[in-house]
């Protein structure tokens, strides 16, 4: 049986604050809530457009630059672009995979976007991150539960 809801983060845990999608799954996966399945990989890719079926919400949870700190927080919708053809995809164009197998929209996203501030390999996750890291789980534990 599929859980209605689905945390999906990816990163690198070796390339520094890249890790925090990866370690805010840990966090969350370590709560064992019911109803909650948790993903994680390196990258998004066309086939995780499954991974999104009979499901009732999804929170995608990456690393970023640009997000202002600790964290962002978007609702996303299906869209076609150019990562449609590499091997690293948006969420957005995942959920237009979904659209383009079921012919419907996916289940309501959003995208919990974590700010990072070191992303070199072999760095450490920085005291900032670790902080926002923080944040984005007192956060996500609220959006769980609603």
């Amino acid at each position: 049986m599929t859980a209605p809801l689905l945390v999906f983060g990816w990163g690198n845990p070796s390339r520094g604050d890249d890790a925090l999608g990866p370690l805010l799954i840990e966090r969350i996966a370590a709560l064992q809530l019911p109803g909650v399945e948790c993903l994680t990989d390196f990258q998004l890719q066309v086939e995780h457009a499954l991974d999104l079926e009979n499901r009732r919400r999804i929170l995608f949870v990456d690393a970023s630059v640009d997000a202002a700190a600790p964290f962002a927080v978007t609702p996303i919708e299906a869209a076609r672009d150019a990562s449609f053809t590499t091997h690293a995809m948006t969420p957005e164009a995942v959920m237009q995979v979904y659209v383009e197998l079921h012919d419907e929209a996916p289940p309501p996203c959003t995208l919990l976007a974590i700010r990072g501030e070191r992303f070199e390999l072999g760095e450490e996750l920085s005291p900032a991150a670790a902080g926002h890291l923080d944040a984005a789980l007192a956060w996500a534990r609220t959006w769980l539960a609603g």
